[in-house]
């Protein structure tokens, strides 16, 4: 916490790997790296998936102007964050 915000941190890469493009997650509360397939990319945004991973099996970026949702979800459940530039 600082002050009433959560910080956080991870690390992120985006690889090329046997022909595909993936979104690499690197926290601390997972043991190892954690690779996400590109499974739909457009101008606004694009949407990362593991269906093996546990939580979140599917990572979305989208955005609206001077926002950008970041959506994670799997399972049935979502969570969602917004980031504005400013």
């Amino acid at each position: 916490m600082k002050g009433t915000d959560t910080t956080f941190v991870e690390k992120l890469q985006l690889i090329v790997k046997d022909g595909a493009v993936f979104y690499v997650a690197d926290v601390p509360e997972n043991k190892g790296k954690v690779l996400f397939k590109f499974t739909r990319l457009d101008e606004n945004g694009f949407t990362c998936e593991n269906p093996n991973h546990d939580f979140p099996k599917k990572i979305d970026y989208q955005r609206n102007g001077n926002i950008l949702k970041a959506t994670i979800s799997g399972d049935g459940k979502s969570i969602d964050y917004l980031f504005e530039k400013k």
